[in-house]
C-alpha cells in the first residue's frame, strides 16, 4: 500500500450513468451512490443534468456531461452548442468524443479545429473538456497527434474510450479492450503534466485503478466504484 488516501482514490472516479436503458430512477440512484463515495463526478447525458444537479446539490460530487456520445458524429456546430448548453445547465466537466471517423482519415485541420471551438466555449464558460480518443479504433500514430492537438488546444485531460467502442472481432462477435496499459504509457509520453489522463473502458478493480494510477493516471470512469472502494476500504486505506 503505497501513502495514497482512501479520498484521494475517490477523487479519481467519474461515476458513470451513461447506459442507454437508464432510467431516471437509476440515474438518481446513481447519484446517491456517487455522494456516499465522494467522488469526483457523476458522469451523465445531458438531458439528466437537471435531474443531477437537485440530487447532487450541497454534495462535493460535480457533473461531467458526455458530448456527441458515444460515436462523436455530431457537426462541429452542435457539438459546441451542446457542450455549451450543458454547462449552462451545470456541468462543470465535458466529456466530448472526437470525430473517429476525421481522425482515421487523417483530416487533422477539422480535428483540431473541432477539439479548439469546443474547448473554447467550455473553459470560456469556467468548465473543463476531457477530449474521448476511442483508442480501439486508432493505431499509436493516431494515438499521439491527437494528443498532440489536444496539448496544443490546452484541454484538461485526454480520454482512452468510451466503454461503447466495440469492435467487429475475427469470429464475428463485438468487444473491446477499453483502457490498456500500453496506450495509456503512450498518451501520458505525448501530453504535458498539465493535461490529464482519464482512464476508461475495464478499470475495474483497486488493482486495476492502482495500476492505471502507476501509469500517470489521474482520472478514471467506472461503473463499478462501490467495488473500488469497498475493497480499498478493506484493504485498509483510510
Amino acid at each position: 500500500m503505497d501513502n495514497v488516501s482512501l479520498k484521494a482514490l475517490s477523487k479519481m472516479i467519474d461515476h458513470s450513468l451513461l447506459h442507454p436503458t437508464m432510467t431516471d430512477e437509476v440515474i438518481v440512484a446513481g447519484c446517491e451512490l456517487a455522494k456516499k463515495y465522494d467522488v469526483a463526478t457523476a458522469c451523465v447525458k445531458p438531458y439528466a443534468i437537471p435531474l443531477v444537479k437537485e440530487v447532487l446539490d450541497h454534495s462535493d460530487v460535480g457533473i461531467c456531461a458526455v458530448i456527441a456520445f458515444p460515436h462523436g458524429n455530431s457537426t462541429t456546430a452542435i457539438k459546441v452548442r451542446e457542450a455549451e448548453e450543458a454547462v449552462l445547465d451545470g456541468a462543470r466537466e465535458i466529456d466530448m468524443v472526437v470525430n473517429i471517423g476525421k481522425v482515421l482519415g487523417g483530416e487533422w485541420n477539422y480535428v483540431a479545429n473541432e477539439i479548439w471551438a469546443v474547448n473554447e466555449v467550455v473553459v470560456g464558460q469556467g468548465a473543463i473538456l476531457k477530449v474521448i480518443f476511442e483508442n480501439d479504433y486508432l493505431k499509436d500514430e493516431h494515438i499521439q497527434k491527437l494528443c498532440e492537438i489536444c496539448s496544443d488546444c490546452k484541454v484538461a485531460f485526454v480520454k482512452t474510450s468510451t466503454g461503447y467502442g466495440f469492435v467487429k472481432q475475427a469470429n464475428g462477435m463485438y468487444a473491446y479492450a477499453g483502457a490498456t496499459d500500453p496506450q495509456l504509457r503512450l498518451m501520458r509520453a505525448n501530453c504535458p503534466s498539465a493535461v490529464g489522463i482519464k482512464a476508461a473502458g475495464g478499470v475495474r478493480t483497486l488493482d486495476d485503478l492502482l495500476r492505471v494510477r502507476g501509469l500517470g493516471v489521474t482520472r478514471i470512469g467506472a461503473t463499478a466504484t462501490a467495488e473500488i472502494l469497498e475493497e480499498a476500504k478493506q484493504r485498509g486505506y483510510q
